[in-house]
Order: C-alpha cells, then sequence, then structure tokens
C-alpha cells in the first residue's frame, strides 16, 4: 500500500504584486462602469443604486418595465452570475499563486471586447455581459491578509477604511496595510472613473476597446509571469 503524497501547500502572491493588481483592476473596472453610466446610464460594477431604481421603476409604472429597467434587471443579474462563476471557477476565496488569474483576467477583456460589438445594437445584451464580466472581477479573491479585497465599487472599502481608521484613533492595533490598501485602491477607482469618463466624452476612439485591451494585455502578462517565474517563487 503506497502512501499518499502529502497535498501541495498554496503560496500566497507577495503583498507588494497584490496591492499592484487590486489597484490596476479598480482603475479599469472604474473605467468601464464610467463607459456605460455616460453612454447608456447604466451601472456595470456596482449594483446598489441600481437595485433601488428597479425598484423604483417597479413601483412608478403601471405598465411594462421601461427600457432602463430592464437595463438594471440585467446589470444586477449578470452581475450575480458572474461572482458566481467565478466562485465556482477560481474556487478559493484567498489570493494564491496556483490559481488561473491571468487567463481570468484576459477573459474578463475577451468579455468586455463582445460588449463593444453588442453595444450599438443589442445594448441590453452588452450591459449583462459587462455585469458579468465585473462580477467575476470582484468575486476573484475575496480575502487577503486579513483584508476583504474588492475591486469594483467603493462602499465596502470605504466602510473598511473609515473603520480601521476610527479604530487606530481609538489605539486599536490596526496594521498599516488595512489602511493603506482600500485608500489606494479608492484613489484608483476614482482615478479610472475619471479616465474613463474622459475617454467617452473627449476621445473618438473606442473606450471600451481599448479597456478590453487593457484586461487581455494585462492577463496575458500575469499568466507569463506566472508561468516564468513560478519556479522561483518560495514556497
Amino acid at each position: 500500500m503506497t502512501a499518499q503524497s502529502p497535498r501541495k501547500e498554496l503560496r500566497p502572491l507577495s503583498p507588494g504584486w497584490v496591492l499592484v493588481a487590486g489597484c490596476v483592476l479598480a482603475f479599469l473596472s472604474a473605467g468601464v462602469n464610467a463607459f456605460f453610466l455616460v453612454r447608456v446610464g447604466t451601472s456595470v460594477s456596482h449594483l446598489t443604486g441600481d437595485v433601488s431604481r428597479v425598484a423604483v421603476e417597479i413601483a412608478g409604472s403601471h405598465t411594462a418595465f421601461h427600457e432602463g429597467a430592464y437595463h438594471l434587471v440585467a446589470a444586477t443579474l449578470s452581475f450575480l452570475l458572474g461572482a458566481a462563476a467565478a466562485g465556482f471557477g477560481i474556487h478559493h476565496p484567498d489570493l494564491v499563486v496556483e490559481r488561473p488569474y491571468g487567463r481570468s483576467v484576459a477573459g474578463i477583456g475577451i468579455l468586455l471586447l463582445s460588449a463593444h460589438f453588442l453595444l450599438p445594437k443589442h445594448p441590453v445584451q452588452a450591459i449583462a455581459v459587462s455585469a458579468f464580466a465585473c462580477g467575476f472581477q470582484n468575486a476573484l479573491a475575496t480575502h487577503y491578509k486579513g483584508i476583504i479585497l474588492r475591486t469594483t465599487h467603493l462602499t465596502g472599502l470605504l466602510t473598511d477604511l473609515g473603520s480601521n481608521i476610527g479604530l487606530r484613533l481609538r489605539g486599536h492595533h490596526i496594521r498599516k496595510r488595512k489602511i493603506i490598501v482600500p485608500l489606494l485602491l479608492c484613489v484608483s477607482f476614482f482615478a479610472g472613473a475619471a479616465a474613463g469618463s474622459a475617454l467617452v466624452l473627449e476621445s473618438a476612439s473606442h473606450p471600451l476597446l481599448l479597456l478590453a485591451g487593457a484586461y487581455i494585455a494585462g492577463g496575458a502578462c500575469l499568466g507569463l509571469w506566472k508561468h516564468c517565474g513560478q519556479k522561483n517563487l518560495p514556497a
């Protein structure tokens, strides 16, 4: 009877790379969300307002849904499905080297690329695909060294940031990273929203196409880094 080999321990990513990747993803998702807010008036990366607006649409309409309500329902359900797909595909709540993050980020880019071509004639489908991509991104990893990671909206980040600042001012021992990480993610999201809005309002190019390309390139680079450098990573 052969002895069963021990289960390989999953290795966490370094804090510096996690912070850089999180800020980049927050920047890009904010750009995508700003694009849809300006272009079609619907958010695809944060849904608190969307759910409220759906309720308002239902309460205020005695006939069929307005077009905006279809957009909001598509965004809400697709975001949920995207998060479920990430949970099923990544099946690990923490950031570890062995998970297929490169392919996942590139896949998000491909989804956004398809949304670019869908948007002119099929806006509801484009919203659904983009919201699915954002939900998937937001659930890629939900925890890192005691920090809850969110890269597509600010509500949880601002809550954690404010709470940790208050606890630290009160004299509790709160690690600096629990303040620095949500702060930098919030700044990155704001910068991405500003950049995305500027691309839509001032540029004749195709903003969603550019953002999709950035996701695909980032995913390819992440996969290449993992393939080439994984042997040198500490166990």
